[in-house]
């Protein structure tokens, strides 16, 4: 093989072996790449929207228009991020199933979804399974817990500290009657059971039904007055 045919061959072998590395790392940073994007909408307290995308804030649940603290977490969500240009990190799906985009969002060095639940404003959810920003979620809830505001506001109902829960049942263990009508117990996600008028005698149990698939393995149970009785770890 003459000089110019080794030139043209190492050529072609630089550019092919060019070509398989950066489809190989194109394809190892898939779903983990960093964006800088600007937020030009809050739709709620745990969706944005980013150029003509939206995007839903992985691991967290914040509350529905007309449920308590909607309107709080959203004004929260715009004060830390609206027309500010954010960093979007994306784990696992890329897409959920509207078409919006799931990622983490990062602003001033800070994990914007962690914020939320640590304020209260959204509880943790682990609807497609846990992943590294797991624990610092359930840090941030046990945090929010500590201060005692908002989501994590502790119930003020008499029967709050002697009230215990299975995935089945809520038992009261007072010494006395709780009044359970209106109290409410939900998963991480939407799915919800709300108890009908109810009076639980001491020692007695109320079933409930609910479905947590899709909604993570979590149960939170609320007072007619949306405190917070206790909440069950999966």
């Amino acid at each position: 093989m003459n000089k110019k045919r080794q030139i043209i061959f190492l050529v072609f072998l630089i550019v092919l072996l060019f070509a398989v590395n950066y489809s190989f790392i194109d394809k190892a940073v898939e779903g983990f790449l960093l964006d800088s994007v600007k937020v030009r909408r809050v739709i709620d307290g745990d969706t944005i929207v980013v150029g003509n995308d939206s995007v839903r804030l992985l691991g967290i649940n914040s509350p529905e228009r007309g449920e308590d603290y909607y309107e709080e977490a959203k004004k929260f969500l715009e004060e830390l991020v609206l027309n500010e240009s954010v960093r979007l990190e994306f784990i696992g799906d890329k897409y959920d199933k509207y078409g919006r985009l799931l990622a983490y969002v990062y602003f001033d060095g800070k994990n914007i979804n962690v914020k939320l639940v640590e304020e209260g404003f959204a509880n943790y959810y682990f609807y497609s399974g846990k992943d590294k920003y797991s624990n610092d979620l359930l840090d941030a809830w046990d945090t929010c817990i500590k201060k005692n505001v908002n989501l994590c506001k502790k119930s003020e109902d008499v029967c709050a500290s002697c009230i215990s829960i299975n995935l089945k049942s809520i038992i009261n263990n007072c010494n006395f009657d709780c009044d359970i009508s209106n109290w409410q117990i939900k998963g991480e996600g939407r799915k919800e059971f709300i108890f009908s008028e109810q009076n639980l005698k001491p020692n007695e149990e109320a079933g409930f039904e609910l479905d947590l698939t899709d909604s993570g393995g979590s149960l939170f149970l609320r007072d007619g007055e949306g405190g917070l009785v206790l909440w069950r770890k999966d």
